[in-house]
């Protein structure tokens, strides 16, 4: 007699903290069990290969709304069958705020829309214009929806706060219960600098790099961490692209703050020499922060192993490189300042990873499975509901075949993308089946999964995020409505 709807059996299971080789029963969409010899109504081997939770991606920007009424180009279906491609069963997206408006509309518009997603999904609330409407009325609302995250930039034209209404959204994030993630670069230094290059005549892709060099991001993560801690609010700071910003988060962990630092594979195996190619080629490499260089990328992995740094995210923002709507949407002889920044990385965030960490020692697999799941769904309010092999936790895996090399190219990350930055990449190690709560979403590159068949995760209040209750004074400002 079966005990489960189905085996995975045979597999090297990795979690966060160790690695055995075992059996994992699914009954319906969690786990039951995990065992030896575990007999099942249907089963799938899995000798030979590793058994880790689906992968967690916190930080991709998918079908996200536009101020012109349009979105990214990449679409929820089509997002979700690159995730699924790539291993990932759940991701967290943003939900877009335009200056002048308020949160409430376009969060129910983006509901609508990812509501054909395949993978599990949540979202960050932008917040561009922290106005009395949107911080006293709407995120209360937007938190009983589900929403337990904020997002602020200090940078980009429209959708940069200042430092009062940065404050003004930490305090709102106090008060009830939410983390806010930060886009660290300083907005007047890079317009400033920028404008320098462009009466230079220094036009080209490259000087994306010249124009936001990592004593900019430096700086926004130091003041971002001193005002997070006036306000004595839980912050994590995005897409940390060298380890002089990483040891800014690693000082504030030092005193005690709750201060998280997430990086991007990009920053890995990208370099701001990408972005010197020769006529619009560049674009294809420009992100923000920019990527760095090979002294960067080390630093990273030693602030990795130190713990500074505890979530890998892909920051997928793809524009279309022939796209009329992507990086050529001001034409290709656009001054770099006007070309749309991002990568798109769905798919290939965890086989870079893997390849580049795991393949060459710097981390082994269960701290790859704390960096792309587990770390990521305790932050966010979803662990042990995923990102975790243990009984009661969904049924989200990833098969995976460390051996097995494969040459990047476009058309196997399954986005709607055009292009790939790691065009001609070769990686060791690569997801062969994806299970999405006991279904097999993905097998050998086909995804299995139908649209809609994705959940919306909503979050409730966890303890990991609650101020520490050291308040300069012991005045808590937030308490105000100012």
């Amino acid at each position: 007699m079966s005990d489960y709807d189905l085996v995975i059996a045979g597999g090297t299971v990795v979690t966060a903290a160790d690695m055995f080789r075992g059996d994992i029963g699914i009954n319906g969409d969690r786990i039951a069990a995990v065992g030896l010899d575990l007999k099942g109504t249907r089963r799938i081997e899995a000798d030979g290969l590793l058994v880790m939770p689906g992968g967690v991606d916190t930080h991709c920007h998918i079908e996200q709304l536009q101020a012109n009424g349009g979105a990214d180009e990449e679409n929820w279906v089509s997002g979700s069958t690159s995730a699924l491609a790539g291993g990932t069963t759940s991701v967290i997206t943003f939900s877009a705020q335009f200056k002048g408006r308020g949160i409430l509309e376009p969060l129910a518009e983006y509901r609508r829309r990812a509501s054909k997603a395949m993978v599990d999904y949540s979202f960050h609330q932008i917040i561009a214009d922290a106005s009395d409407e949107v911080i006293f009325k709407e995120i209360p609302e937007v938190v009983a929806s589900g929403v337990r995250s904020l997002k602020v930039f200090l940078t980009y034209e429209n959708s940069h706060v200042d430092d009062r209404d940065f404050l003004r959204v930490l305090a709102a994030a106090r008060r009830h219960g939410m983390l806010v993630t930060v886009h660290c670069e300083n907005y007047e230094a890079i317009n400033w600098r920028t404008a320098a290059l462009l009466a230079a005549g220094h036009v080209e892709p490259k000087y994306h790099a010249w124009s936001r060099p990592s004593m900019i991001e430096r700086e926004a993560t130091h003041r971002a961490i001193a005002l997070a801690e006036l306000v004595d609010q839980p912050i994590q700071v995005f897409h940390v692209s060298c380890p002089e910003v990483a040891a800014e988060i690693a000082q504030a962990q030092a005193r005690g703050l709750k201060v998280w630092g997430e990086t991007c594979p990009q920053y890995f195996v990208l370099s701001a020499s990408d972005m010197d190619r020769p006529g619009f080629e560049g674009a294809k490499y420009m992100c923000s922060p920019s990527p760095r260089d090979a002294a960067a990328s080390a630093g990273l992995w030693d602030m990795i192993r130190m713990g500074t740094l505890d979530v890998v995210s892909s920051d997928h923002s793809g524009w279309g490189y022939m796209s009329p709507v992507g990086k050529r949407v001001h034409g290709t002889n656009a001054p770099f300042s006007d070309i749309p920044n991002g990568v798109p990385g769905l798919a290939s965030r965890l086989p870079i990873l893997f390849s580049e960490g795991v393949g060459k020692g710097h981390i082994d697999p269960c701290q790859f499975v704390r960096l792309t799941a587990a770390n990521p769904a305790r932050l966010f309010g979803l662990y042990p509901r995923k990102g975790s092999i243990a009984p009661g936790a969904d049924a989200d895996l990833v098969l995976w075949d460390a051996k097995k090399q494969v040459t990047i190219t476009n058309d196997v990350l399954q986005h709607v993308i055009d292009y790939t930055p790691y065009e001609g990449m070769t990686v060791t190690g690569w997801p062969v089946a994806t299970i999405r709560r006991g279904q097999v979403a993905m097998r050998d590159g086909k995804v299995l999964a139908e649209p809609g068949s994705g959940q919306f995760l909503a979050r409730g209040p966890y303890d990991l995020i609650k101020p520490t209750g050291r308040l300069p004074f012991g005045f808590d400002a937030s308490a105000y409505q100012v």
